[in-house]
C-alpha cells in the first residue's frame, strides 16, 4: 500500500465499490420495511398509510372538531366542498370518487408538505380514533359506560345531548386512555379509523387496497432490480480490481526475482518462489475480493439493520444473538488459526517434493527409489491433506451452527413477538421485518467471520510476498555507471580476485589474475570443485567478487551498467536450458531482429542445421518446456546457436560441449573460431581435446591458478594438467 502506483490503481476503484456497496445495502435494508408496510398498511389497514384522512364527511368533521376542542387546526388543513355549489362536471367527478357527496357536504384535505402532514397527524390521531369509536358505537365503550342504544341511534349523538362538563369529562378520559397505547398500535388504530371514514364516504376499499399493494410491490421490484444491478457491478469491479492487484503483485514479484543474484535465489529456493508467485498471490487476490465485497458491506448492513430496529421492544434478542455468534466464532478460530498459519509452509514443502520428483525422474528410476519417493510425497501430501481436512471440518461446523443460532433466535422473536402483538404493542408486519433485520445482523457477523477464515492465510501470504519485495539485492546497479571504453572492447581482466560463497567457511577462489583479449580463446580446466564455473559466473555478475576486481572493456564491472554488461556477453550455461515455444523463438531470445539467413548461419555454426532440417516444420518446430523433446546434444547446440545469434563481444561456454561427440565438438569449435574471430572466448571444459588449441589455458586447483599457458607449455611445466591430459588421451595424441 506504500507503493504510489499501487495506491493510484487501488483507491479510486475502491471508492466507487464502497459507494455501490452503500447503495446495495440501502436496497437490501429497504425491502423488509416495504414488506412490513404491505402487511401493516396494505393488508391490515387496507392500503391506508396515514391517520390523516384525505376526505371527511361534514357530520364526522363537525364531531371531530368538537372532540378535539377546536385545537388541531382543521380549518387550515381542509376545504369544505358544498354539494350544491358544484357545477355538473365537478360534481360528477367528485361524486364518483366520493359517493357520499350526493347526500352531504365533505371536507377535502389541502395540499400539505410532509412536515405539515406529520404535525397534523400527531394532533388529529387521538381525536379521530375517539370520534370513529363513537360513530360506530364501539361495544367496549358502550359496556364501560353501561349504555344501551336503539338500532338507529349513535353513541356520539347521545353524548352530544349531555351537558358540556360531563361531555368533556368523558372525552378527556377516553383521550387519556389512548396515551397508554404504543405508537405503532396507535397508528394502526388511526388507519382503521380512516378506513371507516372512507367506507362511510363510499370509497371502494378493495380497489384502494389493491392499488396500494401493487404500488408498494412495484417499488419493491424496482429496489430489488437496482440492488441486483449494483451487486453485479460490485462483483465485476471487485473481481477486476482484485485481478489487477494480483497482476501488479505478480509483476513486482517476478521482476524482483529476475533481479535476484544466485545468492537470493538459493536463499528462497525455486519451489518457494513458485508458490509465492502463484498460490500466495492467489490468496491475496481472493482476500481482496472478500475484503471489498464483505468486510465493507457487512458493517454497513449490520449497522443499518440495527438502526432500523433499535427502538423495537425485542431488540434485546439481537444482543443475545450477537453474543452467541461471537462465542461460536471465537471457539472455532482458536482451533483453526494455528493450522492456517502453517498452511503455506506445507504447500511449499509439497511443491518442493513434487518438483524434485518431476525433475529427478531419470535418477529415481535409475536407482529404483520410486517407493522411497512415493513415501516422501505421501508424507508431504498427508500433512497438507490432514491440515486442510481439519480446517474444512471446523469451518463446516460454522454454517450449521450459525443456522442453529438464527433459527433459535427466530423462534424466540416469534415467541416474545406474539405476546407483544397480543398486548397491542407490536404489529405483525413489524415483527416480520424485525426477524429479517435480525437475520441481516447475524449474517453480517457471519460474513465477517468468513473473511476472518481467510485472513490468517492472507496475512502469511502478504508476509511471504513482502519478504521477496523487501529483500535487498546483493548485485546492485551503480548510481552513476561508468561508460565502457571502446578502445578496450572485448578485453577481460581479473586482478587479484577472490570469492567466497555466503555462509561458506573458506574462499572458493583465491587471488585469480589473468587477462583475455579479443580474437583469443581462454580455457579453464581443473578437477571437479576447483572453481571453474564459479570463476566465469563472476563475469556477468551472477555473484560479486569478495576481493579484487574484474574489468570488462577497461571498466570495473561493479561500476558498469548491468544490462549493458550482460548485452556484451553470449553465455552458454553448463546445463543447456530451452524455453517452451519453437526453435525460432529460442534462437531469437538473444536477438529479436534475427533474420532467416542469420538464423540459418547460427544453426550452421552450432552444427544444429542437420537435425533442424530433418524436422517437418524446421525452425517452427515446437520446443517443450525445458527442451525435453530434444536430446542433450541438440539442446546444447541450440543453446550455443542462441548465444551466437546475439553476436556478442564475449563468449562464455561453461562446459557446453560435454554432450557433443568428438567430431561435432571439433567441427563446432572450428566454425566458431571463424565466426567469432574478433570476439573474446572463454571456455570451461573437462575434455582436453576441447581446449588444447586454446591460446591460453588456465589450470585451477582448489580455487587457485596453478598453471597458465598453451597446451604444450602446460604439458612441460604443470604436472596436474599433464595428469589430466594423459588420463584422457594417449601420449602420441598430445
Amino acid at each position: 500500500m506504500k507503493n504510489k502506483s499501487f495506491l493510484r490503481m487501488f483507491i479510486f476503484p475502491t471508492i466507487v465499490i464502497v459507494s455501490l456497496l452503500i447503495v446495495q445495502a440501502f436496497c437490501d435494508l429497504e425491502l423488509p420495511e416495504y414488506t412490513s408496510n404491505i402487511i401493516n398498511n396494505g393488508i391490515q389497514s387496507s392500503g391506508i398509510t396515514s391517520s390523516v384522512p384525505e376526505v371527511i364527511p361534514e357530520s364526522i368533521y363537525n364531531n371531530l372538531h368538537k372532540i378535539s376542542n377546536h385545537n388541531i387546526g382543521l380549518e387550515a388543513s381542509y376545504d369544505l366542498i358544498i354539494k350544491d355549489h358544484l357545477n355538473s362536471q365537478d360534481f360528477k367527478e367528485l361524486s364518483e370518487k366520493y359517493p357520499i357527496l350526493k347526500e352531504e357536504n365533505i371536507y377535502l384535505l389541502t395540499k400539505l408538505n410532509s412536515k405539515e402532514e406529520a404535525q397534523l397527524e400527531k394532533q388529529i390521531i387521538k381525536p379521530l380514533i375517539i370520534t370513529m369509536l363513537l360513530e360506530t358505537n364501539n361495544e367496549a365503550i358502550l359496556k364501560s359506560l353501561n349504555i344501551s342504544l336503539n338500532n338507529d341511534e349513535k353513541l356520539i349523538d347521545m353524548l352530544n345531548t349531555l351537558d358540556p362538563e360531563t361531555y368533556n369529562n368523558i372525552i378527556s378520559s377516553a383521550l387519556s386512555s389512548l396515551d397508554k397505547i404504543d405508537n405503532s398500535m396507535l397508528s394502526e388504530y388511526g388507519h382503521l379509523s380512516v378506513k371507516e371514514i372512507y367506507e362511510i364516504t363510499g370509497i371502494n376499499m378493495n380497489k384502494y387496497q389493491i392499488n396500494y399493494i401493487i404500488h408498494e410491490g412495484l417499488i419493491m421490484l424496482g429496489i430489488a432490480a437496482i440492488g441486483m444491478l449494483v451487486a453485479i457491478g460490485v462483483g465485476y469491479l471487485t473481481s477486476k480490481l482484485a485481478s489487477r492487484v494480483s497482476y501488479f503483485l505478480r509483476y513486482k514479484v517476478v521482476s524482483k526475482i529476475l533481479a535476484f543474484s544466485s545468492k537470493e535465489f538459493k536463499e528462497f529456493g525455486a519451489s518457494s518462489l513458485i508458490t509465492r508467485a502463484t498460490n500466495d498471490i492467489e490468496q491475496i487476490k481472493m482476500f481482496t475480493i472478500m475484503l471489498l465485497r464483505t468486510v465493507v458491506f457487512a458493517p454497513i448492513m449490520g449497522i443499518g439493520a440495527f438502526i432500523k430496529v433499535y427502538d423495537n421492544p425485542l431488540n434485546w434478542l439481537i444482543a443475545i444473538a450477537i453474543i452467541a455468534v461471537l462465542v461460536l466464532i471465537s471457539i472455532l478460530f482458536s482451533f483453526a488459526m494455528p493450522k492456517f498459519k502453517s498452511m503455506q509452509k506445507l504447500i511449499d514443502k509439497m511443491n518442493l517434493v513434487s518438483r524434485e520428483i518431476v525433475t529427478g525422474m531419470p535418477v529415481i528410476r535409475t536407482f529404483h527409489t520410486e517407493e522411497f519417493e512415493e513415501k516422501r510425497f505421501d508424507e508431504a501430501n498427508n500433512q497438507l491433506t490432514k491440515t486442510n481436512l481439519f480446517i474444512n471440518r471446523l469451518m463446516s461446523i460454522m454454517m450449521p451452527s450459525m443456522m442453529l443460532v438464527m433459527n433459535i433466535i427466530s423462534i424466540l422473536i416469534v415467541w416474545f413477538g406474539a405476546k407483544q402483538i397480543d398486548l397491542g404493542t407490536l404489529q405483525v408486519g413489524t415483527l416480520l421485518a424485525f426477524i429479517t433485520y435480525t437475520m441481516q445482523i447475524i449474517m453480517s457477523f457471519l460474513m465477517i467471520s468468513m473473511v476472518s477464515v481467510m485472513l490468517p492465510r492472507a496475512i502469511v501470504s502478504v508476509k511471504r510476498i513482502k519478504e521477496i519485495l523487501k529483500k535487498e539485492i546483493t548485485i546492485k546497479e551503480p548510481t552513476n555507471p561508468e561508460p565502457f571504453n571502446e578502445k578496450e572492447k572485448g578485453v577481460i581482466e581479473f586482478k587479484d580476485v577472490s570469492f567466497q560463497y555466503p555462509d561458506a567457511d573458506e574462499a572458493m577462489l583465491k587471488n585469480i589474475s589473468f587477462k583475455a583479449t579479443p580474437g583469443t580463446t581462454t580455457a579453464f580446466i581443473g578437477s571437479t570443485g576447483s572453481g571453474k564455473s564459479t570463476l566465469i559466473n563472476l563475469i556477468p555478475r551472477f555473484f560479486d567478487v569478495t576481493k579484487g576486481s574484474i574489468f570488462v572493456d577497461g571498466v570495473d564491472i561493479r561500476k558498469a551498467n548491468l544490462e549493458e554488461l550482460r548485452n556484451k556477453i553470449g553465455y552458454v550455461p553448463q546445463k543447456g536450458t530451452l524455453f517452451s515455444g519453437t526453435i525460432e523463438s529460442n534462437l531469437k531470445l538473444g536477438n529479436d531482429n534475427l533474420s532467416a539467413n542469420q538464423m540459418e548461419e547460427c544453426a550452421k555454426i552450432s552444427q544444429s542445421l542437420e537435425f533442424i532440417n530433418t524436422k517437418e516444420k524446421k525452425y517452427q518446430s515446437p520446443i517443450s518446456q525445458g527442451g525435453t523433446n530434444v536430446s542433450g546434444g541438440q539442446k546444447q547446440r541450440l543453446s550455443i546457436a542462441r548465444a551466437i545469434a546475439k553476436n556478442p563481444e564475449i563468449y562464455i561456454f561453461d562446459d557446453s560441449f560435454s554432450a557433443l561427440d568428438f567430431k561435432t565438438d571439433a567441427a563446432l569449435r572450428s566454425a566458431l573460431q571463424d565466426a567469432a574471430k574478433d570476439a573474446t572466448i572463454l571456455i570451461v571444459a573437462q575434455r582436453i581435446s576441447t581446449i588444447m588449441n586454446a591460446d591460453n589455458i588456465i589450470v585451477l586447483n582448489e580455487g587457485e591458478i596453478i598453471g597458465a599457458g598453451t597446451h604444450k607449455e602446460l604439458l612441460k611445466k604443470c604436472p596436474i594438467y599433464k595428469e589430466i591430459a594423459l588420463s584422457q588421451l594417449k601420449e602420441e595424441e598430445l
